[in-house]
This record gives C-alpha cells, structure tokens and sequence, in this order.
C-alpha cells in the first residue's frame, strides 16, 4: 500500500510547493496532539482505502514513481503498509537536525490496529515510555515507535519524538485556525508551514517571486483523480510577520485578463492585480523595508493588473490599464517610434528597469527596452520579436483565452484573482524533475497548462491550485476512451451509472470479488469504498427515503437489504439482516411517484414487501408462489391500473398493488427466466424453447416463434423490441447476423428521443452499439469486457458508457 499512499503524500506536497515556489474533541487528548511545532506537512487522511485507490489511477504520479525522492520518502513511511484502520489518520513530516525525514501519526485506537500477521520479516519490542507501554516495530529497515493513550494511537519514526508528542504542548493559535479551515470530511486534505519548509523550486525557475517569507501556514483539501491533482484552501501570515502574501492587504482582487494577451506559444506566465496601486506599493515598500519614490507613478494610477509573460529567452510585462488616454499621457516622454506591425507602433522605452525597481520581489526583469499598446494593454518587452509575437497572436486570437485547454484550467478559479501563476508543460517537467531530484521519463505534453490562484479575503488569501491533463477536442463521431479507472480487485459486478442528487450528474458504482462496493465520480475520483456483507443482487436502485432530494442507493445481498447514502454511510435502520437467502435483486417501486417506495424481497417462491423505512407493509395479500420465483418481481402500469408480476418456470403473477390477483392467463405456458416487460400494451416475456410470449389486460396468450434459438435473451420498451440468441441480434425487424461469438443479453437505452441497442462479445471483447434500424453507430465496436450502461453523464451533450476493462478496470467512453 505504501507505494500508491506515498504518491499523494509526497506529490500533494511537491504540488503546492513548485506551484507556489515556497522555500526550501472534550477529550483532553486529541489526534492534533501529535503535531510536532516543527512540523512542515500535515496531512488529514479520512479514507485511506479511497486514497489509496486514487492514486493508482493517477496518470501523473504514474510517471513519477521512480524518481529518487519519491522512493526515499516511500521507504521511510512503509510503516503506514500495517495501520489498519478506517478511522482518520494525522499524519506529520519533519525534518531533523541532520535534515532527514522523520514522521508522526495518530489515529483512533482499535484493536490489531497494527497489522503485523501480512508483514514479512518484521521486529517487534516491548519498552515502556514513563507510564506508557510502548512498541517498537522494524519493518524494511525502517522502526516505528508507538504507545497508547486515551484510546489514541500515537506514533513516530524516532523514540525521542514520540516521547515529545506525548508531553503537554502550548496550543499553537496559528495553526489551529488552518486546522478548523481545511474539510476534515474531504477524503484527503494537507497543512503546510512554509517556516519550516526549504524546498528552493517554483514554478517559474527564473523568478524571484516567492521567497521563505512568502507566507506561515497554507490547508488544502486536495482531490485526486486520474487526470488531474486539484487543491482549494487558503493560506494566512501574522501580521506581525513580513509575508509577502499580505502586499495584497486591503485591497480588492480585480478580473484577471492576461490571458487575452498572453501568446498560446508562452512558457509561463505572473499575473497580480489590485484596484489602488498606492495602496498596493505601500503595502510592497512595508515589506521591502524600503521607501524609495516611484519613478512615473502616474504610469501606474490606472493600472488594475500586472502581468510577467515568459517565452523562451524573451519576456514581456504586461500593464491592464482601465484608462488608456491617461495611461498613454504617461508615457509621453517615450514616444520615439521604432516600427509600424500590423498597425501597431513599437516605442522605445528609456525606463528599461521600471518594473524592477517598483515591484520587486514580483519583478525581476530589467531589460524592458520597447513597448505598444493593444486595445487596453500596454506591452513592454525586450525585443521588438517579442512585442511582434504578442500582436500576432493577439490579432490571430490565438492567445491563451482562446485556447480550450486554459479555460478547462481557469473553469476552477474564481474570475478575480489577487495573484495568478500559469505554466505550460515542459516548465511543470522541469519544475518536477528540480523539485524531484531526477529525471522523468514521461514529456507531460498533455499537461497543456497548470496553475495556481490566490485571492486575498481579508487576513488571509484562498488557494486553487490544479495540474490537469488536457484532453484532445475528438474529431466528430468519434469514440474516445476518457477514463481507465483500476479498482483494489477484479469486478465482481457490472459497473452502472447512478445519479448524483446535487450536481444531476452522473457517477459510477461498482463491487469488487472482495465485496467492496464503489462510488466514483464521473472524473474517476473514487468517493468511497465499502465493505458488503456479501455480493450485490442485480442492478441497485437509487430511492429518496427521505422525500428531501437526496438519493440513496437501494440494493440486496443474499442475506442483507441495504439503503445507503451517497457519503457511504448506512441509512437509519439498514442494512437488514435476512436468515433466509434473498435469490432475486431487489426491486423498488413507486406506483405513483409520490416517493412512497415498496421495497419487493424475494426468497425461493417467497414475496417479502417493506417500506423506504424497513417496515413490513402490511396488506400485502400474496407470501407465496408456487414454485420458485425465477425474476424478480417487476412492476408495469397500463393505462391507469398498476400490475405485479411474479413470475415461476410454471406461471405468471398478474397482480394488484395489494398483492390480489388481477389478470389470470387463459393458456399455460412454461416460462423461460427472462425478465417481463410491457411490450405493445401487453406484458411480454419468452418460454423456455424461445418463443415470444405477450399476455393482453384480459388474459389473452399470443405466442410467437421469433426464428432464434432456444435460449433467446429480450428486452423491450413500449414499442421496441431486441432479442438476442447465438449470433443472431433482432431489434424490431431487423435479423443481423454477428459473428461468431459469447454475447451479453441486449441493452436498450432510450435518450434524447432516440434508441440505442447495445451488445458485448465477451469472446472477442467487443462493444456493439446499434440504433433502432439496426445500423451500426459509428466507430464501433470498441475495446469492452461486459455489458456497458449509456447516458449523459456531465453537463455537455455528448453520450458516455462504461464497460468493464481488464479484470480489475472501468473504461469510461465517450461519444463525439
């Protein structure tokens, strides 16, 4: 486990730190105790199974597995491969003395806490600590001391720091507000204290921007997916210290615009902002200890925006003025004109330091020989190259903004920005390669651009930060694989699509052989994992108890019903437990969309019925059927009367919604043990050697030879039928012909007023996907394992499916 744990540990860190360029309960103990003062990360972990699953789909941190400090951190924290627990974890990083890594954690105790029996070649000793009776492991040549107190775990990687943690410490004010401010629910969130970090990399290697002093404390909740790394929170410094974050002090973020001048062809680019530039200068003199005048202030009253633009050896900075004529009246002085490009003139400017001197340490460029003007930028450069490249790009749009890869990035900022850092990927390659130690193998080119925000809120700044891979606008008609998702173990259960009752988009759920169920967001962040008493019965169904919008996930196990919540908690009286073997899926009806659910319970010939909260519905007339029931029960609505249908080999249930009978079939017929569906205002199934079976309101039997083979799978809407047997696929009255194969039953997904059939060749591991005509959609058959689930899945309008991948993997597809 340590190798996909330690990959968001070191790389959520490394993150923040290249991005901001950072330098190198009413118990009286608490989890927070075990926070060293020195400590330079620290990290909220409350799902470390869903963490774990996280990072080994992350693409990123699959290119950096094998850098040196990736694997030294690694080894030092193998530890965590034994603390088996649900519970949260805080977990601390330190640098010693001799600047080596050294860690503490804590977590609520619970017996085995330690998993020793999976470790191969372990050490473990008994000392005792003052009162304490403590334990000494070795594993991997790495110790690890822990002791007991207050039904708190406490732990660390050296005795004498165990044994400072478990003294009384004077609360840190500080850091406790970072702590309240990070979303300890999050599966995942981090502290830094940048006093103690030393790491010298930023993510523009060049500027001087960030310093030691740059800011104290910074929390993040950090989500990991398996093409981006994102991080929101804030950052804070006291004001009694000189931090470079407070130069933002009373005053107001602005919009950010660089981009619009910024060519596509950039490598990085600064952007600060401020509505009073008194205010801001004196805020920077304060903190440069210096009061040396501005050189042409008046250059800078209208200016609401700062920006450093970077390309190759050429840099440009950028002045986002909101009043052009009093901004070009202060540069009247240089108005020696060089050349006319595309009907823009190029000046010399004779101030070639101005941006030096005035916003230092933001500014280190001294070389601003020329300059234009370009609608309400004012560009300064030093060559006329340069200035060229920015008016070509501008004129051509073919700046950042219109690029589909920035606005993916900037989707997660806020529109106003106090300071705002932008990189491409050959810089966020370097950045890691410096921050790393090593080289990576991989080019990150889809890494198209990266960055990070602060917008100063009062006494402290909020945070976004992301790394995102970019994904390839598909050509029309095209099927592209959007997502790989690996799971902890094969699946067990064909993965489905449930909706997400805030966003109405979709997500994901899954069960492994292991019995651990899955929720995972449609971007292939895995929300939950938890573990079933058993595995799933069907497809699960989503109910709202409640009657207040959110969604649960209703499902059976052999011996279990489960109604769970989208966090993964149990609901109220679930799961229940059944003696008896459930041998159908669970169905879940609401006869008149009022949320009023019948929960249907099926075991052997036996009919159980509950409501929403676990309580037998009484009025329930039929217990029992005369044979074993081979579906479960489905519920069909015809005109205005509603019927149950339960159905054995040997007869078909037409019933009431009080369980009486209510249509009664005039002919026998042995029944195969496909579902029933409501098939041309009858209800329609097939018999065992094949035939199509619809039984009318009165009774009436119509059987129909489809001209299949025996063992015929169907399903229907209203007025569509597919049925599928060998390599024969009918939808309606089209016979096509397959090759040779295993298939699935067939799908039929009905969206956006048009049909989709779906088959899978297990054989050949073939996707198939047919209209209602028959006709094959374009660019199938794709790569696939199972059946698949179609629909919209997000807010754009093309259609995504998932199937099953390898035996542990979930692809997510996507229809152009």
């Amino acid at each position: 486990m340590s190798l996909d744990f330690m990959k968001n540990i070191y790389f959520s860190l490394l993150l923040f730190i290249i991005l901001s360029g950072c330098k190198n309960n009413s118990n009286t103990t608490s989890l927070y105790d075990s926070i060293p003062n020195n400590s330079s990360v620290i990290f909220h972990i409350n799902d470390k199974e869903s963490l774990t699953s996280n990072l080994k789909n992350n693409s990123l941190l699959d290119d950096l597995v094998q850098t040196k400090n990736y694997n030294r951190l690694s080894d030092k924290l193998a530890a965590l491969d034994y603390v088996n627990t649900t519970d949260r974890i805080v977990l601390s990083l330190i640098k010693d003395d001799n600047d080596s890594l050294q860690f503490t954690f804590a977590t609520k105790y619970i017996p085995n806490i330690f998993n020793l029996d999976s470790l191969q070649n372990h050490k473990s000793e008994a000392f005792k600590i003052k009162e304490h009776n403590a334990q000494k492991i070795t594993y991997r040549n790495e110790s690890l001391y822990a002791v007991i107190k207050d039904s708190i775990a406490f732990a660390a990687s050296t005795q004498p720091l165990l044994e400072a943690i478990l003294k009384p410490a004077k609360k840190n004010a500080h850091l406790d507000k970072i702590i309240k401010a990070t979303n300890t629910d999050k599966s995942f969130s981090m502290i830094l204290n940048h006093q103690e970090l030393q790491a010298p990399t930023s993510l523009i290697p060049s500027d001087s921007l960030f310093a030691s002093r740059f800011t104290h404390y910074s929390g993040f909740d950090t989500e990991i997916s398996q093409d981006h790394i994102l991080l929101n929170g804030i950052t804070m410094a006291n004001d009694s210290t000189n931090s470079l974050i407070n130069i933002f002090k009373n005053t107001i973020p602005q919009d950010t615009q660089i981009a619009q001048i910024t060519p596509s062809n950039c490598d990085y680019v600064t952007s600060f902002t401020f509505d009073s530039f008194t205010t801001f200068k004196a805020n920077l003199d304060r903190y440069n200890k210096t009061t040396t005048p501005t050189k042409n202030p008046s250059l800078f009253e209208n200016i609401v925006e700062v920006g450093v633009i970077t390309e190759n050896d050429n840099t440009a900075v950028v002045l986002n003025s909101i009043d052009v004529i009093a901004t070009k009246d202060a540069l009247i002085s240089s108005q020696t004109a060089v050349e006319d490009y595309r009907q823009v003139t190029i000046y010399e400017f004779d101030s070639p330091a101005l941006f030096s001197t005035t916003f230092s340490p933001l500014i280190g460029f001294e070389n601003a020989a020329y300059y234009c003007t370009i609608d309400q930028f004012f560009v300064f450069s030093n060559s006329i190259e340069n200035l060229q490249n920015i008016i070509a790009n501008y004129q051509n749009k073919t700046t950042l903004s219109d690029r589909d890869y920035f606005n993916d990035v900037v989707s997660n900022f806020s529109d106003q920005s106090s300071l705002l850092q932008l990189a491409t990927s050959s810089v966020l390659k370097s950045s890691l390669e410096n921050g790393l130690g090593s080289k990576i193998k991989s080019d990150l080119k889809d890494y198209k651009l990266s960055g990070i925000q602060y917008i100063y809120d009062g006494n402290f700044a909020h945070v976004n930060a992301i790394i995102k891979k970019n994904k390839v606008k598909a050509e029309r008609h095209a099927v592209t694989e959007l997502l790989n998702i690996k799971l902890d173990h094969a699946l067990l259960t064909t993965p489905q699509f449930v909706t997400n009752h805030r966003t109405k988009e979709k997500e994901i759920v899954v069960q492994d052989i292991k019995n651990k169920l899955y929720l995972i967001s449609n971007t292939g962040n895995i929300l939950w994992k938890k573990q079933l008493k058993g595995p799933v019965l069907g497809r699960i169904e989503q109910i709202d108890t409640h009657k207040n919008g959110r969604l649960q996930l209703a499902f059976a196990t052999p011996n279990h019903l489960y109604v769970i919540a989208r966090d993964g908690k149990d609901v109220d009286k679930f799961p229940m437990a059944f003696k008896d073997k459930i041998t159908q899926p669970l169905s879940v009806f609401d006869y008149d969309k009022n949320k009023k659910y019948r929960l249907f319970v099926t075991q052997g010939a036996h009919v159980l019925l509950y409501n929403a909260s676990g309580k037998t519905v009484k009025g329930f007339q039929f217990k029992k059927a005369n044979g074993l029931i081979n579906q479960q029960p489905q519920h069909i609505r015809l005109g205005n009367k509603d019927y149950i249908l339960v159905k054995t080999d040997e007869e078909l249930h037409i019933l009431s919604r009080r369980g009486t009978p209510r249509v009664s079939p005039k002919t026998k017929v042995k029944f195969s043990d496909q579902s029933i569906y409501e098939y041309n205002n009858t209800f329609t199934t097939t018999t065992q050697d094949g035939k199509l079976v619809s039984i009318d309101q009165k009774g009436g039997v119509s059987i129909k030879n489809l001209g299949l083979n025996t063992k015929v799978a169907l399903t229907t809407t209203t007025k569509t039928l597919a049925a599928q047997s060998e390599n024969k696929l009918m939808i309606k009255n089209n016979l096509l012909e397959l090759d040779f194969g295993n298939y699935t039953a067939p799908e039929i997904f009905y969206i956006n007023n048009k049909i989709y059939v779906s088959v899978t060749d297990l054989q050949a591991q073939k996707v198939l996907l047919f209209d209602s005509q028959g006709k094959s959609i374009d660019n199938f058959p794709v790569y696939g394992n199972s059946p698949i689930d179609l629909d919209n899945i997000d807010k754009d309008n093309k259609l995504e499916f998932i199937t099953k991948g390898e035996n542990n993997s979930i692809l997510l597809y996507e229809i152009n």
